[in-house]
């Protein structure tokens, strides 16, 4: 954010990342959001805006957050090797009483992974904290993704130009 102009200040608080069972995966990444944005509105003070955001990844209609461990990242990246995925992350707005949120969706083309890159990515990068146990601005990124149809900074987990562009919508 800072490289886009936007002067801002990271604040924090654990909230728990459940939603209701029923919820369509399409729709998780925006609830999630939401969620982060209630869970820390009051740390703000009056007219502060607050951006939260959650990504999630879709493949064959399951979502993928992220791994519990070396092995369920192993077998997550092991799916969709050599398939396309969604990248989708949920973003909310908030300035006092006002809530603004949306979705930004990339498609991602991962090309096929050997089991030996798999295991040297998993055990090189430990992705354990990213959204489909990947990032792409790590090597995985810069040597399997043949094609992305999107936003690239989406599938770092926050769609920066299409935040830019609601900010100055949702302060003007």
């Amino acid at each position: 954010m800072e490289q886009s102009g936007i002067d801002f200040e990271v604040r924090t608080r654990e909230i728990e990342e459940t939603y209701p069972e029923d919820l369509d995966v399409r729709e998780i990444a925006e609830f999630l959001a939401r969620k982060k944005a209630n869970g820390v509105k009051d740390l703000a003070e009056p007219g502060e805006l607050i951006v939260t955001a959650d990504t999630t990844v879709i493949f064959d209609g399951k979502m993928y957050g992220k791994p519990k461990g070396r092995e369920d990242a192993i077998k997550i990246i092991r799916e969709y090797s050599g398939q396309m995925h969604e990248v989708i992350t949920g973003v909310c707005l908030v300035q006092d009483i006002r809530m603004h949120s949306f979705s930004v969706v990339t498609a991602v083309h991962l090309d096929a992974l050997t089991e030996e890159e798999l295991i040297y990515y998993v055990d090189n990068y430990k992705p354990y904290d990213k959204a489909g146990a990947y990032g792409i601005q790590e090597w995985i990124g810069w040597t399997k993704i043949g094609k992305i149809e999107g936003s690239y900074t989406n599938v770092m987990g926050l769609p920066l130009s299409h935040v830019y562009e609601a900010i100055k919508e949702f302060i003007s």
